[in-house]
């Protein structure tokens, strides 16, 4: 199984996802998230496969989050600006992002990882 994980190096939420994929032997291509975001394109298809509302790609806790006053403003945004808006700042997603191709998973938590990516 390969894996692609969209990661925050500065994230302790995201180590420790890349703690637990160390534990269990399981190859992970990491890519810098805010270094290179996953474009609009790539956003879309990430949501589609992980069967998630789109409000959950999104880093509510950021500071750059904060900043833009986004609890405000998402509500009366399109879906297409809120793919537009992820992709063009990495902070703004939460992470980690993990995909095989098939599913996806955004932010850490154990039996979510044990159920998905441990088989």
């Amino acid at each position: 199984m390969s894996l692609t994980v969209y990661e925050y190096s500065r994230c302790g939420t995201c180590r420790k996802a890349i703690k637990w994929f160390n534990e269990k032997n399981i190859d992970v291509k990491l890519i810098p998230i805010v270094e290179e975001p996953p474009s609009a394109l790539e956003i879309t298809e990430l949501i589609q496969k992980s069967d998630l509302d789109i409000k959950k790609f999104f880093n509510t806790s950021g500071l750059v989050y904060k900043e833009l006053k986004l609890k405000d403003k998402l509500p009366s945004m399109s879906v297409e600006e809120k793919i537009n808006l992820l992709a063009s700042n990495g902070k703004l997603l939460k992470r980690p992002i993990v995909t095989d191709g098939d599913k996806v998973t955004v932010g850490f938590k154990e039996e979510t990882f044990e159920e998905v990516w441990s088989k």
